[in-house]
Formats: structure tokens, C-alpha cells, sequence
């Protein structure tokens, strides 16, 4: 289905969409639109929504195609656009498990390469819990004069160290609890072309809708147990989000393109598209999943 705007989007029956999990891509750019949408296919999303600006050109689907794409027009690079899409998404899917992404960034959750993101969420659902946390780790090109833009698929790298936590707070000062705070990747090394909001690598970016639920501007949302890295009793499974976004706009930002000659240091390494790296990494956790 093709919708005009986010309004169109609101007023469609739900129904029309089925069951979930769901995936939605916001493409603010051309590069690896397809891309992202072909590994949300192969994870067993059972629809994608992809929200483009009004002049993107789109692809359509083939009509026999499995996993559908639901092209909703809405201008991505304005200042909470995610947020607005996904909020419109939650309340046409109450029930359902909801995973949102940019364009470029590829999810990764344990063990993913054998088991879907039904077999996922259903594991989470069984450990009372309605959300996963993942963490944004940065990807980039090894070569920034042969892949201006810092992308490349077949020779992405990223940092196998350099990342920490700090205690979340709310902003009275209380210790917020099961919640941290987590840096790391390209925002930490290049921080000062990176505003300071901006800086978290944390996204709740798998979790289950319902009535009431909103996705904030800090990419948390306002059921604050959603926003926890474990449950009380043990260790949860997390995720991750292999991103090109933050080394996209290191590239296309004047002050920040010419500062910085390669994202490359003596704890790059290459990435092999792989959930066991990542765990291997410390990067994700599998919990009580094995």
C-alpha cells in the first residue's frame, strides 16, 4: 500500500496490515534503502513500513511479494519525524512487536542467522517482558577516498572497544533503576562534531506496542520499564543496530568532513555480518537464550 502522507497512514483499517512483528525503515536519504529493507525481510518481519520524502523514488513491490512494503510519504529530515511515524504505528498496532530503523542500519539479535524475530519476541514475551534493548554500533567504510560517503557493505568496519555506561537519571536527580546510559562507537571518538544530546548509542528499538505508549525524542519511551536493560531476576536479551548513520553525517557535515581524514584507529575491525561478532564483542547479550 502507498499513503500520501501520515494522515492517510492514521485513517487506514489495521487490519489491513495483519500480524506482526512489524518493522518500519525511515529512509532520509537513497543510500541502502533496499538494503535495510532485504535484511528486516530476512529476519521475518511480517511487513515493513518505509516512510520516504515526498520526492524519493521508491520501487514498487512485485505483486506476489511475501513480506509486503508500505510506502508512507512524510519529510524524514524534519526534527521528529521517526517519533511521529512510529507513534502513528503503535496505535494501529496495539499487541504487536514494533522495530524501527533508519536507512542504513541493519538489526542484529542473538543467534539471528537460524532463528527469527517471531522466535525472538516470543522468548521475551515468555520472560515478561515487552521491549529489548539494543545499542547502536557505528559502521563505516575503511576507506574514505574510495567510499566518500563512508559505506560500504562489503567492507564495513567498526570499534571493538571504547564503549561505557553511566547511571541514568531523571532530572531531579533520582537514580533511574535497571537504566543506563551507554557511549560509545564514532559519537564517542568525534564527540565534538556531535551534539551532546545526541551522544547515547541506546535505542529501544524492539518492543511491543499498546495503548497509551509513546516514543520520545531521546529514542526511550514513556513506560519507563521499557526503557531497562534487564529484568529484576537475571540478565535479558539485547540487540543491536549496525549503523552507518552517525559516519553518513560526519561525511556531509562541512565542519566535520574535513576535520577528519579516516574513521579508522588502532581498534577498528572488520565486520563480518554476524550476531556471534557482536556477542563475542560483549556488544549483546543473549541472556537466557541459548
Amino acid at each position: 500500500m502507498n499513503f500520501d502522507n501520515l494522515d492517510q497512514f492514521r485513517a487506514a483499517p489495521p487490519a489491513s496490515f495483519g500480524k506482526g512483528p512489524f518493522a518500519m525503515v525511515i529512509a532520509e536519504d537513497p543510500t541502502e534503502v533496499e538494503a535495510t529493507i532485504t535484511h528486516a525481510r530476512s529476519l521475518g518481519f511480517r511487513a515493513i513500513f518505509l516512510i520516504a520524502p515526498p520526492d524519493m523514488r521508491v520501487e514498487p513491490d512485485a505483486p506476489d511479494t511475501v513480506i509486503p512494503v508500505h510506502v508512507i510519504r512524510h519529510r524524514t529530515r524534519q526534527a521528529g519525524a521517526a517519533q511521529a511515524a512510529m507513534n502513528v504505528l503503535i496505535d494501529k498496532a496495539p499487541g504487536q512487536w514494533l522495530h524501527y530503523c533508519y536507512n542504513g542500519e541493519f538489526l542484529f539479535f542473538p543467534f539471528c542467522e537460524d532463528r527469527t524475530i517471531g522466535e525472538a519476541v516470543t522468548f521475551v514475551l515468555e520472560e515478561r517482558r515487552a521491549s529489548i534493548l539494543t545499542y547502536v554500533v557505528d559502521l563505516y567504510a575503511p576507506d574514505l577516498t574510495t567510499y566518500p560517503n563512508a559505506v560500504s557493505l562489503d567492507s564495513a568496519m567498526l570499534d571493538s572497544s571504547g564503549y561505557y555506561a553511566e547511571t541514568r537519571k531523571t532530572e531531579d536527580g533520582e537514580i533511574l533503576e535497571r537504566q543506563l546510559n551507554f557511549y560509545g562507537g564514532l559519537r564517542w571518538r568525534f564527540e565534538e562534531h556531535v551534539a551532546k544530546p545526541k551522544r547515547k548509542i541506546d535505542r529501544i528499538g524492539l518492543f511491543q506496542a499498546k495503548p497509551g505508549l509513546r516514543l520520545r525524542e531521546d529514542h526511550t519511551l514513556n513506560d519507563e520499564e521499557f526503557n531497562t536493560y534487564a529484568c529484576p531476576w537475571h540478565h535479558s536479551m539485547t540487540a543491536v543496530i549496525c549503523s552507518f548513520r552517525v559516519a553518513k553525517a560526519l561525511r556531509t557535515n562541512p565542519g566535520s568532513r574535513h576535520d577528519i581524514p579516516d574513521f579508522r584507529w588502532h581498534k577498528s575491525t572488520r565486520f563480518h555480518w554476524s550476531s556471534l561478532q557482536l556477542m563475542e564483542l560483549g556488544l549483546m547479550e543473549p541472556g537466557q537464550w541459548f
